[in-house]
């Protein structure tokens, strides 16, 4: 298989498990699942690692190299942002945390919450919104379907999340078997979709074989469509081209 280096589209470019376009100085992160140590280290599991701080220190090397090039304008979080789907005090506490450091590089006002399926909670000086629209771009988590981000012929390009999308890559004996973050690129219903890996890392994601018959996303985007989609796997130190998807995952 040969393997091609980054995505070479002038449009957007992947930073790690990020996604950014640089015309519009938009920066999106996607499912950081804040919380999910907690979680682990409450089922008794010994689990030397703090997710929040962990983000931080990863986030903020990206957004120090976007800085070091363009201009950051907006940044957006695609939602699950939060981990518990009940309240939990701890959690809020780290999403405050992480916000407060997010306005060290923008102001609130250009910090843009989408709503997971995760997200129950409401805070004052923050609106979770259901999608986001700049230019001809969209943004949504990727659970729910909105007729009308595809009614509106403005909007070229959908920027989802929500799968925490990965790929199974094995040796020609298959013997050596990894799994890794990916982002998926194709069309859907005449739109450009980009879907984000997640990007907690205690956990790589799924791949669409994994996918259970009836699960709230393939409501918007079929599994057999998603077998279409470009692949970009993020590795240690770049993000490559794989080819389509169905053939990595049969």
């Amino acid at each position: 298989m040969k393997i091609k280096k980054e995505n070479k589209s002038k449009d957007f470019t992947f930073i790690s498990k990020t996604l950014f376009f640089p015309k519009q100085g938009i920066l999106v992160i996607g499912d950081l699942h804040l919380g999910y140590d907690e979680m682990i280290k409450e089922q008794g599991i010994n689990l030397l690692f703090d997710q929040l701080e962990e983000t931080k220190k990863e986030l903020e090397i990206i957004i120090k190299r976007i800085k070091a090039l363009y201009t950051l304008k907006k940044i957006i979080l695609l939602g699950d942002i939060k981990h518990h789907f009940q309240f939990q005090k701890k959690e809020i506490f780290d999403l405050r945390n992480f916000l407060k450091f997010l306005e060290r590089y923008l102001p609130k006002e250009n910090i843009i919450l989408i709503k997971g399926n995760h997200d129950t909670f409401t805070l004052k000086d923050y609106k979770l919104e259901d999608y986001y629209l700049y230019e001809n771009l969209a943004f949504t988590h990727g659970e729910q379907d909105f007729p009308e981000l595809f009614k509106n012929k403005n909007i070229i390009t959908i920027v989802t999340s929500h799968i925490h999308p990965a790929v199974l890559i094995k040796d020609k004996i298959n013997i050596k078997r990894e799994k890794y973050k990916c982002f998926l690129v194709g069309k859907y219903k005449k739109k450009q979709f980009i879907i984000l890996p997640s990007f907690f890392s205690i956990i790589e994601g799924s791949e669409i074989s994994e996918y259970k018959k009836g699960e709230s996303y393939q409501q918007l985007i079929p599994k057999n469509k998603l077998k279409s989609f470009e692949t970009y796997v993020v590795g240690r130190n770049s993000v490559y081209y794989f080819g389509k998807y169905g053939k990595l995952n049969n």
